[in-house]
């Protein structure tokens, strides 16, 4: 009995060594990009650049968002030099702006085409901004009192416009929209939402 349990033994941990000796498969992306493409047969014309990966979403997509430092490094500082900063110098903008703009997830749908309305943050599906909120995501951190708790600083301020504009300026491969750089928020939009977040007078610091 004993022996048959060693040897039975034996047999799993050489098909777990083999197992994780594999390597994955080689992940064919232009048949990828023609099936995605092939998905949405009526997309308008004007979409066909949705389709199509920049640099920097090859390079995520090529290292599963996990990208070597080296990488990492030359991503942010090509996304930081694409951000866009107010004429005015001003980076905050009407806070109750902000939270309409927070709840509006209007905008680059099928249903939205021709656009009718503003596009939308749609903050709320993946962030908790307010205590008020009931119903919010997860996939991004709460942002309760943010401004709050980085005494509503200068540099906080700026670094929250620049995250807002284009996340993969302050992280590298970010789940995060390139609200600005992909022109879905306009500048004055992304002050709006600053202000939401930064503002002392704003529910989500209260």
């Amino acid at each position: 009995m004993k022996k048959t349990a060693i040897a039975i033994a034996a047999v799993l941990i050489a098909g777990t060594a083999g197992s994780s000796a594999q390597q994955k498969p080689a992940v064919d992306t232009a048949k990828i990009g023609a099936a995605i493409v092939a998905a949405f047969p009526t997309a308008p014309a004007d979409w066909k650049s949705r389709f199509e990966q920049d640099e920097t979403m090859k390079e995520c997509s090529i290292h599963e968002n996990s990208p070597p430092k080296a990488v990492a490094d030359a991503i942010q500082k090509r996304e930081k030099a694409r951000i866009e900063y107010p004429a005015d110098g001003k980076l905050v903008g009407d806070w109750k702006a902000g939270e309409r703009l927070a709840q509006s997830g209007y905008g680059l749908r099928f249903t939205d085409y021709p656009a009718r309305n503003p596009n939308g943050g749609n903050c709320y599906a993946c962030h908790q901004l307010t205590k008020a909120e009931v119903s919010y995501g997860t996939i991004g951190p709460t942002l309760l009192n943010y401004g709050k708790i980085r005494n509503f600083s200068e540099a906080d301020t700026k670094a929250a416009y620049e995250k807002i504009y284009n996340a993969q300026a302050a992280y590298p491969c970010s789940n995060m929209p390139r609200f600005g750089t992909n022109k879905v928020l306009t500048i004055d939009q992304i002050k709006n939402l600053v202000a939401l977040i930064m503002s002392p007078d704003s529910p989500v610091n209260k």
